[in-house]
């Protein structure tokens, strides 16, 4: 008898048949990762440094272009590097080096003061004092420094006594003679201040405007006073944009002291001429000056250096090596790699072996 066989009604709906899902095999990574298999051995892999062909030929060319340069400089006897070493450290040459010193620790100290004020009174709301900043700036930033040299040496003819007093009455407090008053030194003072300040204030004005202004906003809504907002917070971060400008500055500062030649005083540029007059020496005393001059920008790039891994401090998660430093990287990361028959032994065996 045949089996029955049981019909279902059309208007019934029939449920859809299910499909075994197969089961993603793991087989492969169970075997990679399983806790008693062998580690793969790279014991005997050699280690290749990367090639930089084009590097090498840059180096290449580069240092015959200084080795021929550095033979030129000692194999010309017309260098005549022994008058070099007899007046690189004369007395007078000394001499001239410190009054050069002088001439800039005064001028760049007194010029960033007055710079530090006017970039102030530039972003002052008051129209008075950014219309005075900005017209101080426009007239020292648009004549020459040897101009301005001369003008302030001959004061005296333009004015012949200056007096301090009450201005516009008849009361006075000194009065001086203006050629007693402005001499060599005092013109030249006068001279490199004056134009390092106009340069000063729109550096530091360009370093206070850098800073974002959100900052500001965040420490006045938590009521931090004005002064402490802009010595602890706006300064700080100002800093990291005015170092180097100011640096270049008080660089320019050091080598623009040599114009002051023009008034005769004696600081280092002059010194030099005076002596390469007298004997016809021109070129050995010149590389006097210039390895001088090369000396003292050498201490203050490195003051810079140092000065703005300080200030960079809040800007960057690590601080940049320092010179030495680097050296030491150097040194560990081209340094031959060595493997001693031990650690080889304790990298080929397997593991959960003595």
């Amino acid at each position: 008898m045949p089996p029955a066989v049981k019909t279902t009604p059309a208007h019934e709906s029939q449920e859809p048949a299910t499909v075994p899902v197969q089961e993603p095999s793991v087989a492969a990574d169970d075997q990679s990762v399983a806790p008693n298999s062998t580690a793969p051995n790279y014991a005997d892999y050699a280690v290749v440094a990367a090639r930089h062909p084009w590097r090498w030929v840059g180096t290449v060319i580069v240092a015959a272009l200084a080795a021929a340069v550095l033979y030129s400089l000692v194999s010309n006897p017309r260098w005549e590097w022994g008058v070099v070493a007899q007046w690189f450290t004369a007395e007078s040459i000394l001499r001239g080096l410190g009054q050069t010193l002088k001439l800039t620790v005064i001028s760049g100290s007194l010029g960033f003061l007055l710079g530090f004020i006017l970039a102030l009174m530039r972003l002052s709301s008051s129209p008075l004092f950014s219309s005075v900043s900005w017209t101080f700036s426009w007239i020292f930033r648009s004549t020459p420094l040897l101009v301005q040299l001369l003008l302030w040496y001959n004061l005296g003819y333009l004015y012949e006594t200056i007096r301090l007093g009450v201005p516009f009455t008849s009361i006075t407090f000194a009065e001086f003679q203006t050629t007693s008053l402005i001499s060599q030194f005092a013109a030249a003072v006068l001279g490199l201040t004056l134009n390092q300040a106009a340069y000063s204030a729109e550096i530091i004005r360009g370093g206070i405007l850098s800073v974002d202004q959100g900052q500001i906003e965040a420490a006045t809504a938590l009521g931090i006073p004005r002064w402490r907002r802009s010595t602890r917070i706006v300064l700080p971060q100002a800093m990291r944009a005015i170092l180097p400008t100011a640096f270049n500055e008080i660089i320019g500062l050091v080598k623009g002291t040599s114009i002051v030649y023009v008034l005769a005083y004696s600081e280092l540029f002059y010194t030099v001429q005076v002596i390469y007059n007298r004997t016809q020496q021109v070129l050995p005393m010149l590389l006097v000056a210039t390895i001088w001059y090369i000396v003292i920008t050498s201490v203050l790039s490195i003051a810079q250096y140092y000065i703005e891994r300080h200030y960079s401090r809040g800007a960057l998660r690590t601080l940049p090596p320092t010179p030495l430093q680097k050296l030491r990287s150097f040194i560990s990361t081209h340094a031959p790699i060595r493997t001693t028959a031990s650690n080889t032994a304790s990298n080929t065996a397997p593991k959960g072996q003595p």
